[in-house]
């Protein structure tokens, strides 16, 4: 089976320094058929204006990633963890039993754009955790990297969760392919750019599941540069 989330469907959350769109519902959104896809709970595509951003707030029992697709996002929590984000560094907080963490736009002049990324974890309370890595643009370029697993494969982030997150660097008229079992169940969100999935266009915002189907796909860049993630989950 197969689903399109367009882009100009999202839910839609704007102040006076916050922009944000909602795949989801999240927040003061709320729609009944949209409350998540399997263990894939949020995903917000935010843009914060410059020196502003979130004070101290906290989270628990959710797994938290964080991809940072232009500016930087600067993080401080009760772990004492304290970072700069740029694009090609994913950030992974475990907020388990209990988190508290800021974030804040650290440019004067740039706005920040990001994806935040909630999924539920597979044990309650586990002990808050913060991790961090960059993945380079020869690593995402043209191919499906994987950037977060259950189990650090390929040197990825780890959740406790069995869910892997690919992200690809896509340029105009390359492509990847990706398998998909019908056991599994496979988002995909276009976080910039252009591209086709099986000739069928999809643009920055998009998000399309895929689910009880052998099969695979082919996505193939439309914009002079995309950057898709694509999300292996239980179904």
């Amino acid at each position: 089976m197969h689903f399109l989330r367009p882009a100009d469907e999202r839910g839609h959350t704007q102040t006076e320094w916050f922009d944000s769109y909602h795949s989801f519902s999240f927040g003061n959104y709320y729609d009944p058929q949209f409350m998540g896809f399997s263990d894939l709970r949020v995903i917000n595509d935010d843009i914060v204006e410059p020196g502003r951003g979130f004070e101290m707030h906290p989270h628990n029992n959710m797994e938290i990633i964080t991809v940072v697709l232009s500016g930087a996002l600067e993080h401080k929590d009760s772990l004492g963890s304290g970072s700069v984000i740029r694009p090609g560094e994913i950030q992974k907080m475990t907020a388990g039993s209990g988190i508290l963490h800021s974030e804040f736009n650290p440019s004067a002049t740039e706005p920040s754009h990001f994806l935040q990324i909630w999924l539920m974890p597979d044990l309650r309370d586990l002990r808050p955790d913060y991790e961090q890595k960059n993945f380079s643009e020869p690593e995402l370029k043209n191919r499906l990297c994987l950037i977060v697993s259950p189990d650090k494969e390929n040197n990825s982030i780890q959740i406790h969760q069995d869910a892997r997150i690919w992200q690809s660097l896509l340029d105009e008229k390359q492509s990847v392919s990706y398998k998909i079992s019908a056991d599994r169940a496979v988002w995909l969100q276009i976080a910039s750019g252009s591209v086709a999935l099986n000739n069928k266009p999809l643009v920055a915002g998009d998000g399309y599941a895929i689910w009880d189907e052998n099969t695979e796909i082919q996505i193939h860049g439309i914009d002079r540069q995309s950057n898709i993630l694509l999300f292996d989950l239980n179904k």
